[in-house]
């Protein structure tokens, strides 16, 4: 072809229909561009193999290996066949299987000493990695001595890719964009390169023509590098232009300052708090109020380790603005934690009791009296504190949006029932958002514009989040870090069970448990699946062909199947319950009540529990399926014990073989109650793009190459460049070529994403 098609055009019209829609409905590329930026995720010389020992298990990957054996065997009398192929690269050894019909292809291909490439899922059966019915590709080099050569030398990218699209199909998809060998820049030239001349050359940097085509077809390790170096700066400074745009328009927003009065609600709480807020507490407060005090909007993201007292920061926040004479809302993602951080802030207020500052209001008549927090202050101080969700009873509704429309509620915690038209605030001036990443964007500028000048912002996370993170996703927001525990806080032991390897180490598990329920304690076990109708329904569509090799590979532990087996089994005679998130809310928050009052011993549940949920007295927890769950949540959910003065203890009990990657990362949790630590672990082990992947937007992620780990000097240097060209030029009115690609790679939804304000 003689020049590569827009970067907007369609595949459909280069590639086909048939093509085009395996890629979009699988890899979520649509467009020349999205082709064009899917890289390599590594490449294979065909000249040497690929190591086969470091493969990590649940993962699509693609080798290129040889063929060292392969043998039909016969099951079921006969009528069944399984083909196991094993393949070698010299340093290790993986086997293959195919079953049934798929027997036939791969056995008249496969035959021993056959060099080809290998795609599929790493599993373990019998203690073995492997694959089942893998796509393969036999590599043959028959087109003379100079061309065996070449084919040997090359180097073979390998695409992130999957079951229904291979690594070679996508090659080839790149091969029909990029045209001839060798004509790659001329057909990439018309190109618009997002990065200033003056900054790519100063940088020493490739053009974008030179750069993809060295990504796609490198003719030497030192190809890789030069492009990979360019399209870094590509993505960190495309990101941080965007983010210095908002910050900049974020900073002209008119807000209305909110001083605490010197003697008001806040002063009060503080003198008769019964403990000592940490330094780290009382360092975070200043800088909120110090917000909080400018005419534009505060933009702060609070992050905390685990318990280190986010929530009596946020009060402390919301009552400074409540005594400035407005209205604060905290968002919570579910009813679960809105009740709870509910009833945290009723108990943190209970201490002003006695001083008549706070009492309880008597349940609406024909409600259910959730809902009504009580009030706050003296006679010329008095304020409401009100629940809003979306279960409570319709008089205790109506009298909780009767009461922020008035003022006469101070400060409101809710669900996404905040959210709906009808709420109206009469002097919103804070928001604070719990676990921003599980809201979408929507949902926080529609809370936000329920105020008559813009809210003051503060989004809270309880997963520490490394600097280049923070600098990458809240580019836009000014963080305080909460990493000091408060006194009180007990240290928790964790420690991992391997289930299947020591049967006996699970018994021992469930005797712990029964030993800190005989102390007086309680006790969470967490599961990855709930196990009820809806929930069997889904596995029995995804439920495999071939149960002959599935059989081993049994679906995820289930709160309803455990719950019954345990108090029938190990935990006989304890006070057992359960917890969901398909329960009714009334159902949950009576399971929660109760937990929280110690008239149940075990709680089984699922991560409903994660964030959150705060009942001292609960010492243990035992995580079912521990493999099942990524780094950080296991973090957060072993928060939920030690919460008190008694130890924790946290078992992750795991039926993944010792020297598996899963048992690896569960090691590494074990060993360390350092979030920082494991959040970093937990970046390095996710693939290109999970940063600002679906947990944040739903929107398919820009990061391809960069790593937010490793290129900490690359996005503080493209943070910089970006600040000082839209200090410069807002509007990029001399930059059109930067302007361009930012409407191209962040499209209207992509750059609302990035508004965490």
């Amino acid at each position: 072809m003689d020049c590569v098609p827009v970067l907007d055009e369609p595949l459909k019209k280069v590639l086909g229909g048939n093509t085009a829609k395996v890629m979009a409905d699988h890899l979520d590329l649509h467009t020349v561009g999205d082709l064009l930026h899917h890289y390599p995720r590594r490449y294979a010389e065909r000249g040497e193999l690929t190591r086969l020992s470091d493969l990590p298990l649940d993962e699509h990957v693609t080798v290129v290996a040889q063929v060292a054996d392969a043998r039909v065997h016969t099951f079921n009398g006969g009528r069944g066949k399984r083909l196991e192929v094993t393949i070698t690269d010299g340093s290790g050894r993986l086997q293959l299987v195919f079953f049934g019909k798929g027997v036939h292809k791969p056995r008249a291909e496969l035959l021993p000493g056959t060099r080809a490439l290998f795609a599929g899922k790493v599993s373990v059966f019998n203690r073995k990695r492997q694959l089942a019915h893998p796509e393969f590709k036999p590599l043959t080099a028959d087109s003379g001595a100079d061309a065996a050569e070449a084919f040997a030398n090359q180097l073979l990218p390998l695409y992130p890719a999957c079951k229904q699209m291979e690594s070679w199909q996508i090659q080839q998809a790149v091969d029909t964009v990029l045209g001839p060998a060798g004509h790659e820049e001329a057909a990439l030239a018309g190109l618009v390169d997002p990065l200033p001349d003056a900054l790519r050359q100063g940088r020493g940097l490739a053009t974008l023509p030179e750069a993809l085509a060295k990504i796609h077809r490198p003719r030497a390790k030192a190809d890789i590098a030069a492009a990979r170096d360019r399209l870094k700066w590509d993505e960190a400074f495309v990101l941080q232009v965007a983010l210095a745009r908002r910050r900049r328009a974020d900073a002209q927003l008119p807000a209305v300052p909110r001083k605490p009065a010197e003697d008001g609600l806040l002063a009060v709480f503080d003198a008769r708090l019964p403990f000592t807020l940490t330094e780290g507490q009382r360092r975070v407060s200043e800088e909120i109020f110090a917000d909080l005090a400018t005419d534009h909007p505060m933009h702060r993201l609070l992050q905390g380790e685990v318990g280190s007292g986010k929530t009596m920061v946020a009060l402390r926040a919301m009552l400074g603005v409540v005594d400035a004479g407005g209205q604060a809302a905290m968002l919570a993602p579910t009813e679960v934690l809105a009740q709870q951080h509910h009833r945290s802030i009723t108990e943190m207020m209970g201490e002003l009791a006695s001083w008549g500052l706070w009492r309880e209001a008597p349940p609406q008549k024909g409600g259910d009296g959730r809902g009504e927090g009580g009030m706050l202050g003296g006679a010329e101080q008095g304020t409401k504190v009100v629940l809003l969700t979306g279960s409570m009873g319709a008089a205790a509704r109506r009298q909780a949006l009767l009461d922020l429309v008035t003022g006469e509620a101070g400060i409101v915690i809710g669900t996404h029932a905040l959210i709906e038209d009808k709420v109206q605030f009469h002097d919103l001036g804070l928001v604070v958002v719990d676990e921003q990443h599980r809201f979408g964007v929507e949902q926080r500028d529609a809370l936000r514009s329920k105020g008559k000048q813009p809210p003051h912002l503060l989004v809270m996370t309880a997963t520490p989040i490394p600097r280049t993170v923070a600098m990458t996703v809240f580019g836009d927001l000014e963080t305080s870090v909460l990493d000091q525990l408060p006194s009180g806080r007990s240290p928790i032991a964790s420690h991992v069970v391997p289930a299947k390897d020591k049967p006996h180490f699970l018994t021992r598990a469930w005797e712990r448990v029964r030993e800190e329920v005989a102390a007086g304690h309680q006790a969470y076990v967490v599961c990855p699946r709930i196990g009820d109708e809806e929930d069997e329904a889904k596995a029995e569509q995804k439920r495999p062909e071939d149960e002959a090799y599935e059989a081993e590979k049994r679906p995820p532990l289930a709160v309803l199947d455990v719950a019954e087996k345990i108090a029938k089994g190990p935990l006989r005679g304890l006070r057992v319950e359960v917890l969901h998130g398909r329960m009714q809310p009334e159902a949950k928050d009576e399971v929660m009540r109760g937990f929280a009052a110690g008239e149940v011993d075990v709680l089984v549940a699922t991560t409903v529990i994660e964030v959150g949920v705060n009942v001292p007295n609960a010492t243990a927890m035992v995580i079912m399926d521990a493999d099942r769950f990524g780094v950080s949540q296991l973090h957060q959910l072993r928060g939920r014990v030690g919460r008190g003065s008694a130890a924790g203890l946290c078992l992750l009990v795991t039926d993944m073989p010792e020297g598996s990657p899963a048992r690896a990362r569960l090691s590494a949790v074990a060993a360390t109650l350092d979030g920082f630590e494991l959040s970093r672990i937990d970046l390095e082990q996710r693939r290109e793009g999970d940063v600002l992947g679906q947990a944040q937007s739903g929107v398919r992620s820009s990061l391809r190459v960069l790593a937010v780990i490793d290129d900490e000097e690359v996005i503080a240097a493209a943070r910089e460049e970006a600040t000082a060209i839209v200090s410069a030029d807002p509007e990029l009115s001399g930059y059109p070529e930067l302007r361009t690609a930012l409407d191209a790679l962040l499209d209207k939804e992509r750059e609302e994403f990035l508004d965490k304000g």
